[in-house]
């Protein structure tokens, strides 16, 4: 058996790209220029095609947490995917438990329990008990050890209380919950954990962090997916990062922090902000990967940028900051972050 979970090599996945203006069909026709089917103009089109995943290289060893970040479109979502054989590769080869994902489709799937984002993996109309007790049938899990994973789940995930109450009266953090405990139902050696925390109160999104850092010391394997940069740096053994369907650095969180350990991090809080003024400290020479996000306060905004010698910049910040209506509220000089150096790497911030 190899000795990674997951292997992929020069993965590619390529779709057909959504016709632009000028290829749309005709609304209407007449005698002379009959109405003809969506389908048949564009089965006349040339196909563009557009490349989600650029030739994507992975190897993830047995027992680590490997986080995937990019910012939305990167191509995340597509490798998640392809991995879970839910996509087939344009090109390219990988590998789970040994496995290969097109010709060992079956085995791929019995190898692998997958939460993914935005999906509806779990019945509404049925309780969590229920809910699991399906899967496990269509796992073809044996009844008297299906009954006792079962219980098992429900008390490891603390949904005993409302077990037997319908999925659509739960909180978004309790379906979560069920969605993971079943891709746990057939005891799996490799998750893929697509985005696990996202929309969760942060106690819940706490809890499940814990849970998924119990999961690895239980033996298990985790792909993961985030839009949370502490939650990358807090539980993944290393992070590939993944930007217009390539991979463009692979590393320890540590590893990835020391690439930008000569340049400060400028931190700004400021109200009022215009959009010339970001442009006009971009032109200045010191300064590298600004990025300006609005925060949950009015009008309070957190800008971050990089410098190698931010004392020498103070003035030509406060110059370029203080006029025409924009307060200078808070400034910190800060060691690099995991986000820091996502905006290095990518020129934008994880939430893009």
């Amino acid at each position: 058996m190899s000795q990674f979970a997951v292997e992929a090599h020069q993965l590619v996945k390529k779709f057909p790209a959504r016709p632009g203006t000028g290829d749309k069909p005709l609304e209407g026709g007449s005698a002379s220029s009959p109405k003809k089917k969506r389908w048949e103009l564009w089965k006349k089109q040339p196909k563009a095609m557009f490349t989600a995943v650029d030739g994507v290289d992975i190897q993830i060893q047995r027992g680590e947490i490997f986080g995937l970040l990019g910012p939305n479109g990167a191509g995340k979502s597509t490798t998640i995917r392809m991995l879970c054989t839910l996509l087939e590769p344009t090109s390219g080869i990988a590998y789970v438990n040994g496995y290969d994902i097109v010709k060992s489709a079956n085995d791929v799937r019995r190898s692998l329990g997958t939460v993914l984002a935005g999906e509806r993996s779990i019945y509404w109309k049925l309780t969590g008990r229920e809910n699991l007790e399906y899967f496990a049938a269509l796992y073809h899990i044996p009844s008297a050890i299906a009954k006792n994973r079962v219980e098992e789940l429900i008390e490891r995930m603390e949904l005993k209380d409302r077990a037997n109450e319908l999925v659509e009266k739960y909180s978004t953090g309790m379906r979560q919950r069920v969605a993971i405990a079943k891709a746990l139902l057939a005891r799996p050696p490799i998750l893929l954990l697509d985005e696990p925390t996202l929309g969760l109160d942060p106690q819940a999104a706490r809890n499940l962090r814990e849970l998924i850092a119990q999961l690895k010391l239980e033996g298990h394997t985790i792909l993961l997916t985030t839009h949370y940069m502490e939650e990358a740096d807090l539980l993944s053994d290393r992070i590939g990062i993944i930007d217009t369907g390539k991979i463009i650095a692979l590393d320890t969180p540590e590893g990835l922090k020391r690439r930008i350990n000569q340049k400060e991090i400028i931190r700004l809080e400021v109200t009022g902000w215009q959009e010339y003024i970001g442009e006009k400290l971009s032109a200045l020479s010191e300064i590298e990967n600004l990025v300006a996000l609005r925060q949950d306060e009015a009008d309070l905004w957190e800008v971050n940028m990089q410098a190698h010698n931010s004392r020498a910049l103070l003035p030509k910040l406060v110059e370029c900051i203080s006029q025409n209506g924009t307060r200078l509220v808070n400034m910190n000089i800060v060691k690099p972050s995991l986000e820091d150096v996502f905006i290095h790497l990518t020129g934008k911030a994880l939430r893009d």
